[in-house]
């Protein structure tokens, strides 16, 4: 990512903003980027960089420092996660979601959750999973069918959860399950731990990007949970859920847009040096037009960016629809400008070793996942009509 990217926004970043934001940068450059293409294709989820991360605080971004986060702001996470996406979109989205779930349970959880979870996912000795698809409720999510029936003093949870980044290699899965009626008023959630009698996995996915982390099902049969592992009261797992995807969806944003900005940084190296029909490529017009295009959408997506993060810290009633907002720009900017990427490179940019096709590939599914951005127009216009 260029540091210049951020700098140049209207908005002044704090010094310790900038600290941040430089210290995920070089995290990135030193322990991701220069192994990212490897990973993508040995499909390797690169475990021991995870827990260097978490020694860096990036484990638990926006979790009480109180329980071994870092404290910071949904702004600062932001930051954050564009700067690691420069480096590997792929593992950068996951850090983002096992955040998400170590969110969850700090903002829902009772202080004896916190304190027996939370350590261990902010440094991230142990990771975590995000389980609220299935295979026949991905963006009606309401409409997920894993149960969860009261036994005495525990639940047996039973379903499968599709597409779940982690699934097998985690050790917490943050599970929403239905306990009663139909609808999102009957759904609570749980936190599995890895070991549970009953959990298993399917295969590991074969998928078009995202090769450097797992995507498996969860299966659940019959597995037995206390209900001290169920995060706040009954029948309000689907309000958690969504409370967690308003951060999720500004955190795959900000990795689309770092993903991006790599590419663009690649492609105006590239046409400094390449040279046709006797000239640089920096020196046509319709290339030069192109780049100033994709560095103006990028910027706008940014700054949407970063103002439904301050929305979202600032307890802003417009935050979800603002989060919407963001993330549906953000992931289709970040997407074709990943692709115009390419198309500058030519040849050369569908070639591997050169890494941008990687970041096309990593980047077209921000388009699918915590929220499909034909959902995020739904909430938009649901929030403007009700407004």
């Amino acid at each position: 990512m260029s540091v210049a990217a951020v700098a140049s926004s209207p908005f002044e970043l704090a010094d310790d903003q900038r600290a941040i934001r430089d210290a995920a940068l070089e995290f990135a450059q030193d322990q991701l980027a220069p192994h990212a293409v490897e990973w993508d294709q040995d499909k390797h989820f690169p475990v021991e960089t995870l827990r260097a991360a978490g020694e860096l605080g990036i484990g638990g971004v926006y979790v009480d420092e109180a329980f071994g986060g870092s404290g910071l702001s949904r702004f600062d996470s932001v930051l954050i996660f564009e700067a690691l996406a420069s480096g590997d979109p792929s593992i950068a989205a996951y850090i983002s979601i096992h955040n998400m779930c170590a969110g969850m349970i700090d903002r829902f959880g009772t202080d004896a959750q916190r304190a027996r979870w939370l350590p261990g996912l902010c440094s991230m000795e142990r990771l975590a999973s995000y389980c609220l698809t299935e295979p026949g409720a991905g963006s009606d999510a309401a409409a997920l069918q894993t149960r969860a029936v009261r036994d005495g003093d525990d639940y047996l949870l039973t379903g499968v959860k599709q597409f779940i980044s982690g699934g097998g290699s985690s050790d917490v899965y943050v599970v929403m399950a239905r306990t009663g009626e139909p609808g999102h008023k009957g759904i609570s959630t749980f936190v599995v731990e890895a070991g549970a009698e009953g959990l298993s996995f399917g295969a590991n996915e074969k998928k078009m990007g995202w090769n450097a982390q797992p995507t498996r099902q969860v299966i659940f049969d019959g597995v037995r949970v206390s209900a001290d592992q169920r995060l706040g009261g009954e029948g309000i797992g689907f309000r958690i859920a969504m409370a967690g995807l308003d951060g999720g969806r500004l955190s795959v944003g900000a990795c689309s847009l770092g993903g991006a900005q790599a590419a663009l940084d690649k492609s105006l190296a590239y046409v400094r040096e390449r040279s046709a029909f006797g000239s640089k490529l920096s020196e046509f017009e319709a290339l030069q037009f192109k780049l100033a295009d994709m560095a103006t959408e990028l910027e706008a997506a940014r700054l949407l960016l970063w103002r439904a993060a301050w929305a979202l810290d600032t307890k802003d009633p417009a935050a979800t629809r603002l989060c919407a907002m963001a993330k549906r720009l953000a992931t289709d900017v970040g997407f074709t400008v990943a692709n115009e990427a390419l198309q500058i490179h030519g040849g050369y940019g569908y070639l591997a070793e050169y890494g941008l096709e990687k970041i096309v590939r990593d980047l077209r599914v921000h388009q699918i996942l915590e929220g499909t951005n034909e959902i995020m127009r739904l909430i938009i216009s649901r929030g403007l009509l009700a407004a």
